[in-house]
């Protein structure tokens, strides 16, 4: 058990940034799984619990479980619901790499989760269809968040083609907008608060894509706040410092061929994004993408 564990924790480290969200996600819904078989087994109910970390459309209810707001974008009702939504994030977190970094994904399936959180809310707390469902209406899954990198990714390279079985070759921008448009026409379905919530997700990824392109990055606070928290779970924070003997060498030769490798690397991924932004991702050969998808991983 204990190898099981560490090889878990191995691939968790050394994955993608998408693939440690997937292990979160997965570790979230065995876990819930698992208590849920417990308790039925002694005749419990694990609705206390479920409704303990699923966001609520009550504003009031909301507001007396702030933490719902991130714990639902990492919580799912099925196995299929669980599936599909990393299945998509697989898919897509791989590709958005390819043009954003890993901070950016990071942050953006955060922000994609808390807008269309909010959005969801909103609309359930201001459209009088949904009034007699605010009170009891709760929701969970990570639709939103992964719905914020499809769109992203589909703005950011609206022409970039990707293969599907039985349709073929097909342009992002085309996918991005079927997935919104099938929102938009079940938005009054049974499932309508999973669906105004994508719709959410989708505006976020698209604020962020055009933000960025004018040098805004909608990520940023959500990064800062996650790095702070991380920094605190880290062992190097709480470890007292040995004193430090500094040398002063002005003139090593390691300093120079430092920087003139990186001033090199950082020189060939502008002219890679340079060709990108004027050809297109096609252009590129297999090394340009490579050089690319490392300089992300930095």
């Amino acid at each position: 058990m204990a190898h099981i564990i560490s090889d878990i924790k191995k691939a968790f480290s050394k994955g993608n940034i998408y693939i440690q969200l997937i292990y979160i996600n997965s570790a979230v819904f065995l876990i819930t799984t698992l208590l849920s078989v417990f308790l039925q087994l002694f005749n419990r109910s694990v609705d206390g619990f479920w409704e303990f970390l699923a966001l609520p459309a009550s504003v009031s209810r909301l507001a007396s479980q702030p933490w719902s707001i991130i714990t639902y974008m990492f919580m799912h009702a099925g196995f299929l619901h669980i599936l599909f939504n990393m299945l998509w994030l697989y898919w897509f977190g791989s590709l958005f790499l390819y043009f954003f970094s890993a901070k950016h994904l990071r942050g953006l399936y955060v922000l994609g989760g808390i807008s269309g959180g909010l959005f969801y809310i909103l609309s359930y707390n201001i459209f009088p269809y949904f009034a007699p469902s605010v009170a009891a209406s709760t929701m969970v899954g990570a639709s939103a968040s992964v719905l914020a990198i499809v769109v992203a990714t589909a703005y950011r390279e609206p022409n970039y083609r990707i293969q599907l079985l039985l349709f073929g070759a097909i342009r992002l921008k085309y996918i991005a907008l079927v997935v919104v448009v099938s929102d938009l026409l079940f938005v009054t379905s049974q499932n309508a608060g999973g669906h105004i919530a994508h719709l959410g997700g989708a505006i976020a990824g698209l604020c962020f894509a055009a933000g960025l392109k004018r040098g805004i990055d909608a990520t940023s606070w959500i990064n800062k706040l996650l790095d702070l928290i991380l920094s605190l779970f880290s062992k190097k924070t709480w470890q007292r410092k040995p004193k430090m003997k500094v040398h002063y060498n002005s003139h090593d030769p390691r300093d120079y061929d430092y920087n003139a490798k990186k001033k090199a690397q950082s020189d060939e991924v502008d002219r890679i994004l340079d060709k990108l932004k004027k050809s297109g991702y096609e252009s590129l050969s297999t090394e340009e993408k490579k050089s690319l998808f490392d300089a992300s991983k930095r």
